[in-house]
This record gives C-alpha cells, structure tokens and sequence, in this order.
C-alpha cells in the first residue's frame, strides 16, 4: 500500500462510512452504495489496520459481519457462527487465494493431487440458519451479527424451497441464502410504485424487508425462494453418516427436499477454477434471481478443518466479486433537477440500454465536478455500469468516437421548476453548486415533504413520493403542516386511492404527530442537519421552539454542531415562513418539545434517566471493558444523565478507556482529556 499521509484520519472516516453503509444495508434494508463501492472500501480498512496495528479497535466493522439483531424479533444465538467470506476482486487475487491455500496445505502434509476446489453461484440475498429437530423446523434465524439474529420461523415457513418436515427424522443446522426471483420483485416495485410508496433499490433488499415483516402473510405474498449452500451442524443421515466433500452435502441436501446451490464445477485445477468463474459470470443476466460473485471453497471437509479459519472469514473459502457490468450508450440531454434543499443536480438522459438485468435511460450526475471531470458532453458516446445492481452512472465519456457535434453542458441561470434566478452556493461540493432560493419552489416542496414524509424523519407510513406529487398538482398541500389537516374523503378522492388507502394514511399522519421534537427538526430538512445533529439540539434546547431564540454562539457551543450548521438553523428559524409553518403545526398536535416531567440525555429521547450524577459530561469509549459491553456502558451514562459520542474531541470529558484501547486512547492523551477505566465510570455512577 502507498505510503499514507494521515492513516488515522483515513481509517476513522472509512469506519464512519462503512458503518454508516452496513446500517443502511443490513438494517434499514435502503442501501445508498453499492455492494462493490463497500466490499472496496471494506477490504482498504482491512488493509489499513493490518498496516498500522496500532490504530486498530475492537469495535472496527472489520471484528464483526452483518447487521445488529432487530428489536422487533427474539434473539436467537447461532449454534455455529455465521461469519462473512474474504472478497477477491480479480482473477490474479482468486490465484493468489488458490496458491496459498494449497501451500498451506502441502506443508501440512497434504498432497497437492488431493485438493480440489468447489465454483458455485454467490446468490445475493439474506443469510438464514434453518434448524431441524427429528425432521421438523424448530427454528429459523438471520444471521444478525453472525453471533445473535433473529427468530424469524413463522416467517421462513412461507418461503419456497424450505421444507417443514424432512424425510429422515434427523436434526441439523442448515445455512442458505433468501432471495427475491427478478420478476417478482419487478411486479412488487411496479405495485409500490402505483401506491406512491418507496420502491426497493435491489432484489436483495425487497427480500430481507419482505422476511422481516411482523405479519408472516405479508412475507408470504412476497414469494421468496431460497438456495441452501451449507450444513452447520448436526447429521445429514440418521446413521450419523458424516458427509466427506462440499459436493456430497449439497447433494444430500437436495434429497431433503432443500433447495439447493448448483455447484457448477468441482476441480483441482486453478485455470478450471477461474474458467468456471468466467462462465458463471457470462450467464449473470439470464439467470432468474440476482448474483453478485462466485465463491471457490475447498472440496474436502477435513482439508477446510487444517486450514482453518481467520477471526472473521475462514482461510478455505473466498468470493471473486464481479467488477460491474459497463456498455456504451448515447447522452442524449442533461436535465436539471431541484433538490429538496434548492441545490440543483444534473441528471443524465441515456439512450435506453440494457444493463445487470435492467433498462437503463437515467443516470444521475451528482454536480457539475462530475461532468467536468468526465468530459461529459451532449451527444457523447458514454461508458455506463450499474454498480452493485444498484445506482447506475457514468464512467466517462468514449472520446475516440466524438464526431465535433458534442455540445459541452452548461447549467441554467433560472430554475426550472419555479424560474426564480439561481445563485452559486459555495458551501456545496468540492467547487460549489447552483440553488434555487425560493421557498415556494414546487420542486423543493414535492422533495422536501417526501423527506419529511421519511422513515428516519416523520416516518409517514404510505406517503411516498407518487402520492406527494399528487396532493400537490391537486392543490391539497403547500407546506407540511398541511398533510394533517388532509380529509379522509380528499385523499380517496386521488388516483389509485381509495377508502382504505385514505383511513390508512390518517392513521399514520396521527402516529406522525407523537415522533418527538429530534424527528420533527430532522424532517424539516435545514441544510447540514441530520439525524444525530437533530438529536443534539433537541438534547440541548429540549424543543423545537427554543431554537426560535437560540444564537449561533448558543448553537456551535453544541457537540458536533459546527460554525456552518449554526449558521444554516439559525437562517432557518429567522425566516417568516419557519413560524407560520410551526404555529400550523402545533395546532395541528405535532409534538415540538421533550416532556417536562423528566430529563433526556442526547440521542436517547423519551428514555426515563434513573439520576443526573452525569448531567453535562461527555463521554467516549474505547477498547473492551472488563465486565460490560461499550453498549452497555454506554446506556449507564445515558440513564444517569451523561452523554456518550464516538468521537474524541476538546468537548470530550472523559475517555472510558478498556484493553486493546486504540486511536481514541491516543487522541485523548494528545488532547489532555482524563482518560478513566470502568472501575472509576461505575464509582462515579454512585455520586464517588
């Protein structure tokens, strides 16, 4: 790796990216990046610790896999761990994979016309643990954090290819693979969008929020299918006959009644290995559920016990990932769109392709660095992918092909929604971007009231993005605080609405109202103000309406509200429009402050705190404590009035420091910051 200026600074950042990356992917089912982007990013901060030993830190995402377990369900402890595979991401790194296994293997004393490889399918979808008592399902679980998931049973009952009852009263543990068929999930993205609701980015993603539903004939209507790729533990025959290779599991599998992986070639060969890679690739499109590498394990089962495993992938197995797919295509226009905070982004018109099993005609563009760092020009010849089967984009442009005829883009002096003049906001992006300032622009409203309508703001169940639009073309809305004075015979009253549709959607706007005050603030939408600033505020002032009088210097003072962001809450509530919109939303019952009758502490809104010992004191944790959790310590400062953040800074009051303590540690004693260990947190607890 090249040397690094500030591996520190690059390591922590990534942390922050890949976690924030995992939560949306595992646990919000709305992935924002691309599986590829993540296993890149993932494997450099892999790297990175393996470098500089001496930033690395428990908690780092590399130390687990997946997502946490949902509250919604019960926890379930996996018998045998459900751990990740080690990515590769070129035939030259598989080769290498290849390579060192087999001499790993030899000098064990192996001999190397023994070893053979299994080349199968990566199916993309949700990992799931199936447990058989005497034949019969008792159990069925995500993965979770590889440790603890959830007991999803009543659920998995209802997808195909999982049998409730075997032909042989044996008792095993099976892994597999859940996934949406690519027809289904086109019908079901078709349905959500004709009710207005946000679609799915990926077939993966439709699968475990379908699986994770409470109602098990929801799941049931999602029509999920699954492949079965392991046995975990138990026998595969009631003789207690213990399979020798992969190939003879899977086999034996598919006499349960499983459906299983198709292994596409067992050889000791490693250019038979990356042939059948490249075949599995090349059939990608036309398979009919969603891929997104092939993975190469050892045959033998004895020979993956001597390997072994690493703390987190085990040394007999590894995933090739497919790069993504690229095809050219023609740029037609580049069309201007206005963002819900005015911020106008450029997106792509393309000469429809088809592309990771989808047409696309759409690309957005970003900002204006993009086309000017990639040439983009009218007319191009382009490179497009659809990273990860998610977002697609331009790569660049093919300029061997240009004609003369290409016209360079340029952005436009007036909004296209409301055709107020635009002006260049210098706070956006890397060179600025184009906004719109205008408050009544049509265009920010329809985005900003979808935000507001959002999971993490509002969370209006229902209320997407079709729906928005057309309580705005039928002039039922102008602000937000419209959406709750909506009648139940307005809404039915709409396109593909009905009765039920309208009682549905009154009923999620009065759950709305009780969200709390951090929401509310979030789902206004002001500029550089995201969840975890919200809560801040709210923890701070304890309601919206104090923020009416607060200063800047009142404002930045906050943790992690900087300079920017108090200028942008403080140009906010100065404007006539914010109180109007607030007295209509008061009268409307919204929630705008925390009760009275109990302290908060930050980001734990609505959490009764048991004292005040910690009132005003922040706290960061590092390295593993003697006898609890991080989490766990970190809901005790909670409940006695403390806060505790994930970053050290000269706002940090104490730095709760257990073994293998890491940069945190460092940046504490650089800073003079008191660093504790948990025998001192639990005496300052009791008031000592």
């Amino acid at each position: 790796m090249a040397e690094m200026q500030n591996p520190a600074g690059r390591i922590r950042e990534l942390r922050r990216i890949i976690e924030r990356a995992a939560d949306l992917y595992y646990n919000q089912d709305a992935p924002e990046m691309s599986d590829f982007e993540y296993d890149r990013l993932f494997e450099e901060l892999k790297q990175l610790e393996q470098e500089f030993p001496e930033y690395d830190d428990p908690a780092s995402p590399t130390h687990h896999v997946g997502g946490k377990p949902s509250e919604k369900f019960d926890k379930v402890t996996h018998p045998v761990k459900m751990g990740s595979l080690s990515d590769v991401f070129s035939e030259e790194e598989m080769r290498a994979f290849l390579d060192r296994t087999i001499h790993a293997l030899t000098d064990g004393g192996v001999d190397p016309d023994e070893i053979f490889w299994s080349v199968e399918p990566k199916i993309d979808g949700l990992s799931v643990s199936l447990t058989y008592e005497k034949g019969k399902l008792t159990l069925g679980a995500t993965r979770g954090d590889g440790i603890v998931g959830e007991n999803v049973t009543e659920n998995l009952m209802t997808v195909a290819g999982i049998p409730h009852t075997l032909p042989d009263p044996v008792d095993l543990t099976v892994r597999g693979e859940v996934y949406m068929p690519k027809e289904v999930f086109a019908a079901l993205n078709e349905e959500k969008e004709r009710a207005g609701e946000r679609l799915f980015a990926n077939p993966r993603n439709a699968a475990a929020g379908s699986l994770r539903r409470l109602d098990a004939e929801e799941t049931a209507a999602a029509r999920l299918d699954i492949f079965v790729f392991n046995y975990q533990t138990g026998s595969l025959w009631t003789d207690g006959h213990a399979p020798a290779t992969h190939e003879e599991t899977i086999r034996r599998i598919g006499e349960l009644g499983f459906h299983r992986i198709a292994v596409e070639r067992v050889t000791r060969d490693p250019d038979e290995v990356i042939d059948a890679i490249r075949k599995i690739g090349e059939k990608r499109d036309g398979l009919s559920y969603d891929i997104d590498g092939a993975v190469v394990k050892l045959n033998s089962l004895e020979q993956r016990a001597l390997a072994g495993e690493n703390p987190s992938t085990p040394k007999w197995a590894a995933a090739y990932k497919y790069p993504p797919e690229r095809k050219e295509t023609k740029l037609l226009a580049i069309e201007a769109n206005v963002g819900r905070t005015g911020v106008l982004t450029p997106l792509a018109i393309l000469e429809p392709v088809r592309l990771a099993g989808t047409t696309v005609s759409r690309a957005t563009l970003h900002n204006i660095d993009i086309i000017r760092e990639r040439d983009l020009r009218i007319g191009d010849t382009v490179l497009v992918q659809k990273a990860g089967d998610i977002i697609p984009e331009i790569v660049g442009s093919v300029r061997e092909k240009r004609t003369g005829a290409e016209i360079p883009y340029s952005f436009p002096e007036t909004c296209p929604s409301c055709g107020e003049r635009l002006f260049w906001d210098s706070e956006e992006g890397d060179s600025g971007a184009l906004r719109c300032q205008n408050p009544a622009c049509p265009a920010q409203l329809e985005r900003g009231l979808t935000h507001f309508a959002s999971r993490g703001a509002m969370n209006i169940d229902g209320l997407g993005p079709s729906l928005v639009k057309a309580l705005i073309d039928a002039g039922l809305i102008r602000d937000a605080a419209d959406l709750f004075s909506l009648s139940r015979d307005e809404i039915a009253a709409l396109p593909r609405m009905g009765e039920k549709s309208a009682d549905n959607l009154i009923a999620a706007l009065d759950r709305s109202k009780t969200a709390g005050p951090a929401r509310l603030l979030y789902a206004l939408g002001i500029r550089h103000v995201g969840e975890v600033g919200a809560e801040e505020l709210i923890a701070a002032f304890r309601s919206v309406d104090a923020l009416f009088d607060a200063s800047e210097e009142d404002l930045s003072a906050i943790q992690d509200v900087g300079e920017i962001t108090a200028r942008c809450v403080r140009e906010f509530f100065d404007l006539p429009e914010t109180r109007a919109l607030f007295d209509k939303l008061k009268a409307a019952g919204v929630v705008t402050s925390l009760p009275e009758s109990s302290e908060k502490s930050a980001g734990t809104e609505g959490r009764e705190v048991s004292s005040s010992v910690l009132a005003g004191k922040t706290f960061v944790l590092t390295g593993t404590l003697p006898t609890m959790t991080r989490p766990e310590a970190t809901e005790l400062i909670k409940q006695h009035g403390g806060k505790a953040t994930g970053s050290v800074s000269k706002k940090t009051d104490y730095v709760v420091a257990g073994a293998d303590a890491g940069s945190k540690l460092t940046k504490a004693n650089e800073l003079g910051i008191p660093v504790i260990g948990e025998e001192e947190l639990l005496a300052m607890l009791k008031g000592d």
